[in-house]
């Protein structure tokens, strides 16, 4: 009887010790297989621009799996402040990865180098910061496309008369970079074109009609204006529509929607460049998990433009 207390008593500790050293395991798994999070932080969660970047973040992460995908913007049009506050957060919640699209060159770069020293990967959407504190930078080449803005617009007016230029914020990198784009190419091959207002919407849809109903009514001989981004784009094309004026005052935006698409088929918007917003979250997302991973990645990714006018319009549909 004792011998069989004593193989019982053998029996309960080997099941104790396998019990507790398959608890450990699987501790350990769980931990080398623990969720990721990525946070996204975009200009707005109005423009479909940033809508793309979202969904294409979204499906990536889908594909790779094992991410929890966090999406903020401010609650109305572009806050740089309020931008700041979110990347804090993301800081203070230990995000493994941070996808920026920073609404001010200047404004968002001293949080920039917040999120370096706490050695969480950056990855730039869309528009720059002044430092060099970011891990890679998916972008168009905003400069050049404002260039091909420019040389399609030149056509447009059969390079002459007085413009109006509306972008959204003066301190956004890329409203200044397509901006120089379009006036340097206009200077170049069509000088006789005037640039009588350069104005900002904050990409407001409303503000940019009274901004383009203003300017027509000052200048009532304006052969057209450029827009620089989707919200000044569907604004200016409203208020030329308005003002019964399509036929005389041309338009030459930036950015795909429903309400471009629409403007191109009534013919209040006659060309837009179009970017790649899906791509620059689908890729940005990746190349944070290959960073997090000690893959080597590119810098700097131009995600491409194309310029859409009413006759090759099913590319974007």
């Amino acid at each position: 009887m004792r011998k069989l207390n004593l193989i019982i008593s053998f029996l309960i500790i080997l099941l104790a010790l396998t019990l507790i050293l398959s608890c450990k395991g699987k501790t350990k798994s769980d931990s080398s297989n623990a969720s990721k999070k990525f946070v996204l932080i975009t200009m707005d969660s109005i423009d479909e621009h940033w809508l793309s970047v979202k969904k294409g973040a979204e499906d990536k992460v889908k594909e790779l799996g094992n991410i929890e995908l966090i999406f903020r913007a401010p609650a109305g049009k572009t806050d740089p402040n309020e931008q700041t506050r979110m990347a804090e957060d993301a800081i203070n919640q230990k995000a493994d990865a941070i996808l920026l699209a920073p609404s001010d060159i200047a404004a968002l770069s001293p949080v920039a180098a917040k999120i370096k020293e706490a050695n969480i990967p950056l990855i730039l959407i869309d528009s720059a910061i002044s430092t060099e504190d970011y891990d890679a930078f998916l972008s168009t080449d905003n400069e050049a496309a404002g260039e091909l803005a420019g040389e399609t617009f030149a056509k447009l007016v059969n390079g002459k008369g007085k413009i109006g230029i509306v972008h959204a914020q003066p301190a956004a990198s890329t409203a200044i970079a397509r901006g120089k784009g379009f006036e340097t190419k206009i200077k170049e091959i069509a000088p006789d074109i005037k640039i009588v207002s350069v104005q900002y919407s904050d990409g407001d849809k409303a503000r940019a009609l009274n901004i383009a109903t203003d300017i027509m009514t000052a200048n009532p001989d304006l052969v057209g204006f450029f827009t620089s981004n989707e919200g000044s784009t569907i604004g200016v094309a409203r208020a030329i529509e308005d003002m019964g004026k399509k036929d005389t005052v041309m338009l030459v935006g930036f950015d795909k929607s429903q309400d471009t698409i629409r403007a191109l088929e009534n013919g209040t918007l006659k060309a837009t460049v179009v970017q790649n917003p899906y791509k620059m979250g689908f890729d940005g997302v990746q190349m944070a998990f290959d960073i997090l991973n000690g893959k080597k990645v590119e810098r700097l990714i131009d995600t491409g433009v194309n310029v859409v006018t009413l006759e090759n319009i099913d590319i974007i549909k």
